[in-house]
This record gives structure tokens, C-alpha cells and sequence, in this order.
């Protein structure tokens, strides 16, 4: 596994990832019409692009390939983790959050924050977070709940 910084070529390849894996592994705690408006056929790369350029944007490859990412915003807020449907329980993605905590502490941040989905709630819980209050978010006409977590360093 290979953790690099973001760079612009990639978008692409983050979509994709963040599509498929929202329409498979998300699909068990979200309906169809949620997970849809989730990760719409049309995503506007250049929002991404804009976006990941703006946030601190992290990703691993395993064998050249793309298998997850990570957006850090304002230094304490992970925006996404993602890693790829098949590469689940891989460590991808506890590769990506170390080096977010990594990073964060080396600059004296107290706390990271998240709103995690349903599904990634447990991955965080494992990992320290703790979940401040549920939240019911509308995203596409669709209402969805999920977690504000945190974690002090």
C-alpha cells in the first residue's frame, strides 16, 4: 500500500470510487432512492477537483491502482474516507485515518470531527470516535441520518 497526496488526475478515479462504493457497500443501510441521490449518475468533476484541491486530500494505491482517499478540512474535519468495495478490511482506509491523526497531532489539533454514515459509524467507534448526536441530513430530496463524531487526540 502506497499513501500519496491528491493530485488533479485523480478525480476521475475518486468518483468512480466514491460512486461504487456508495451503490454497494452503503447500499446495506441506505435505500435505493438515498443511496442514488448519494452518488447521482452525474457528479461534476470540476466541483471535486475544487473541492479536494481546497481540502488537504490523501490517497492509497495498492499496485498502482486506487484503492481509497481521505479530505481533511480545515485540519480537523474529515470531509470523506473512502475505501474502494473491494478492498473492504483491507486497511485502507485505518491506513488513511493514521495518517490523518498523524498529521493533526504534529500540529497540536485536540480533535478530529466527522459525520459518519451509518455504515462507517463502527469503523470510527473502533477507532476512538465517539458520537456527539445523530443528524438527519437532505441531500437531492432525500433525508438520510448519520453521526457527528469526534475524537480527542
Amino acid at each position: 500500500m502506497k499513501l500519496r497526496d491528491y493530485r488533479a488526475s485523480d478525480t476521475d478515479s475518486l468518483i468512480a470510487l466514491f460512486r461504487d462504493t456508495v451503490r454497494t457497500v452503503n447500499a446495506a443501510d441506505y435505500s435505493e432512492a438515498q443511496v442514488q441521490a448519494w452518488a447521482p449518475d452525474e457528479i461534476h468533476a470540476e466541483d471535486w477537483r475544487r473541492r479536494q484541491a481546497r481540502n488537504e486530500t490523501f490517497v492509497t494505491e495498492i499496485d498502482g491502482t486506487i484503492a481509497g482517499f481521505a479530505e481533511l478540512e480545515d485540519g480537523r474535519h474529515i470531509h470523506m474516507l473512502f475505501a474502494h468495495k473491494n478492498h473492504q478490511g483491507r486497511g485502507v482506509a485505518s491506513g488513511l485515518l493514521a495518517h490523518i491523526e498523524q498529521l493533526a497531532k504534529g500540529r497540536s489539533t485536540s480533535r478530529l470531527s466527522t459525520d459518519a454514515s451509518m455504515t462507517a459509524r463502527p469503523f470510527f467507534e473502533r477507532r476512538g470516535f465517539a458520537v456527539l448526536e445523530p443528524q438527519t441530513v437532505s441531500l437531492r430530496g432525500q433525508d438520510f441520518r448519520n453521526f457527528r463524531m469526534e475524537k480527542r487526540l
